[in-house]
């Protein structure tokens, strides 16, 4: 049984471009945003597509210094609505890079 290096070469040709291009489609990835929202738009958070944190902002009316849990759970909403819009963003695009194939290691 004779092995055929021509074609593991081009297998690994082949890993190396995906690798590439998935290092490219992180690097777009991290410069766009999501943004959520909570509390009827009192609170918004904005993600990037390295699932990071940009930015937070809150109305002057949510911030009531007697029921700080109630902004503390607003912002914790919008914060994991955001994280989960960027994610969703994430899979996406790594969908149509992979053709659907759920490859271990690239979302992560």
């Amino acid at each position: 049984m004779a092995l055929d290096f021509g074609a593991m070469g081009d297998l690994v040709k082949q890993a190396q471009e995906m690798q590439k291009r998935v290092g490219e489609m992180q690097a777009e990835l991290a410069s766009r945003t999501v943004t959520a929202t909570s509390g009827g738009g009192m609170v918004t958070v904005v993600a990037n597509g390295s699932q990071e944190i940009i930015s937070i902002k809150m109305e002057k009316q949510i911030i009531n210094p007697d029921d700080p849990e109630m902004l503390s759970d607003l912002v914790l909403a919008a914060v994991n609505e955001a994280l989960k819009k960027s994610q969703e963003m994430v899979a996406a695009e790594m969908s149509k890079l992979t053709g659907g194939l759920k490859l271990p290691g690239l979302f992560g």
